[in-house]
């Protein structure tokens, strides 16, 4: 977590379309460039007879060749079943797809 220098007051990840993430206080508009692009990490710690599915594919980003994306599952719109929806880690990329 995060606070303003000014405030003391919690600051907030923020991207607004400048494709740059930082972190903004909301009390007195204060606003830190961010040194990472990782706001949030979750480590899952599992015991020995939990199943743990770990994908050993990588995953390759067809518009700049970007060798590693993140992914989650949801329903698509109109589509019956999940659906895997991958982002590509690249900062200068972004790109979305879905298969």
């Amino acid at each position: 977590m995060k606070f303003c220098r000014e405030c003391n007051n919690i600051l907030y990840p923020e991207d607004r379309d400048r494709r740059t993430l930082f972190f903004a206080c909301r009390n007195c508009e204060h606003q830190v460039v961010s040194d990472k692009n990782c706001v949030y990490r979750n480590e899952a710690h599992h015991t020995a007879g939990e199943r743990t599915q770990v994908l050993k594919d990588t995953v390759r980003c067809a518009l700049c060749g970007h060798g590693e994306a993140v992914f989650f599952q949801a329903t698509a719109r109109g589509k019956e079943g999940m659906t895997l929806f991958f982002v590509c880690c690249s900062p200068d990329c972004g790109h979305r797809w879905r298969e």
